[in-house]
């Protein structure tokens, strides 16, 4: 197993007091069934890294092959699914779990975090905050998936919103670490403060690289291809980013704690969503669920567990019992429950 993260670095496994369900959660695994599955395979996550940019060149090259054409389309929705499935891979190195050597898991984690306009290592800052706290009031993430259901029009209009691109500046304010705002306390969040000096160092230097990145990619593309490299890029890479991404990254956020009703127990404060048994579920899998995200309840429980071995953790805990109340559900049934009329405010935050 890994080496404990230093204080203000550390991602804690979500396996909190009160209740029964917690202290038998608690005693489920021991040292020796926990270690297989954090242990973390090189050839899995290239296999992963290779299968999302693998299919961000097949949408890439349809549309340099038909350019300019209605294959157009496509290709951008394509794409806008991709650079969510590379957000995801961001997610794990922000965890540490995409690679054992930490260059390599932060020089790549880093990487992708340029090309799609975070920064990694101050997402990490702000996610750590998400794990520790999740559903308090430090966790910045309850602006987005608290509260719910909100009714139908709420979320279509909110959703509609995300697809014209009205939203993106929020949606990467906050992997800059932007302060949040929690809608009940109106207490700021400030998630740069809660951190040890190396990360905090370590984000802010992210956060400069990624500005470079992002001024220099259009210079090269114009370089590569003149006025059409340049276009082409604003359309297959930056149009996606600001448009089909964002209700991608609200839906999923949504899907994974979103209308729960018990904040007190980690096995009900998160979702574990279902995505097999049917076309409705595979299809979400597909759109909003790349490399596992699904098994979410499981990951809050262990965040040491990379995204390949969430399946298995989630058997083991099956069979041991500990997920029979817990909140694990088809995605229809989730996506019933999100849109569902608005609840009183008080029951939302029972």
């Amino acid at each position: 197993m890994d080496t404990p993260s230093p204080q203000g670095e550390e991602f804690r496994q979500d396996l909190r007091a009160p209740g029964a369900r917690n202290v038998e959660a608690r005693r489920l695994l021991s040292a020796a069934e926990l270690a297989p599955l954090t242990r973390l395979s090189t050839a899995r996550s290239v296999l992963a890294i290779a299968q999302t940019f693998g299919l961000i060149a097949g949408a890439v090259a349809l549309a340099v092959l038909t350019w300019p054409s209605p294959w157009m389309v496509l290709s951008v929705l394509v794409l806008g699914v991709a650079q969510h499935a590379i957000f995801i891979l961001i997610h794990e190195a922000a965890h540490y779990r995409l690679f054992a050597a930490r260059w390599a898991n932060d020089g790549l984690g880093r990487l992708m975090g340029m090309a799609a306009g975070l920064s990694m290592c101050t997402y990490r800052v702000t996610h750590r905050l998400h794990h520790n706290n999740l559903y308090t009031e430090e966790d910045p993430d309850t602006a987005i998936h608290g509260g719910y259901p909100r009714g139908r029009a709420y979320l279509l209009r909110k959703l509609g919103e995300d697809l014209l691109g009205l939203n993106a500046w929020k949606t990467y304010a906050y992997f800059f670490g932007a302060p949040a705002i929690n809608d009940d306390t109106r207490r700021e969040i400030r998630p740069l403060d809660d951190t040890s000096p190396a990360l905090r160092a370590a984000a802010r230097q992210d956060r400069w690289l990624v500005l470079a990145f992002q001024l220099a990619a259009p210079l090269l593309a114009f370089a590569w291809g003149g006025g059409q490299g340049l276009v082409m890029y604003a359309v297959l890479w930056l149009l996606p980013l600001v448009t089909v991404l964002q209700p991608i990254l609200r839906l999923r956020a949504i899907c994974e704690h979103g209308a729960v009703t018990d904040l007190s127990s980690p096995l009900t404060a998160a979702r574990c969503n279902r995505t097999s048994g049917s076309l409705a579920n595979w299809l979400g899998r597909a759109l909003l669920f790349p490399h596992h995200v699904n098994f979410h309840l499981e990951h809050h429980l262990y965040p040491a567990v990379p995204h390949y071995h969430l399946p298995r953790l989630h058997r083991l805990l099956r069979d041991k019992g500990a997920l029979d109340a817990a909140e694990v559900r088809d995605l229809t049934d989730t996506w019933t429950r999100i849109f569902a009329p608005r609840r009183p405010r008080d029951a939302r935050h029972a």
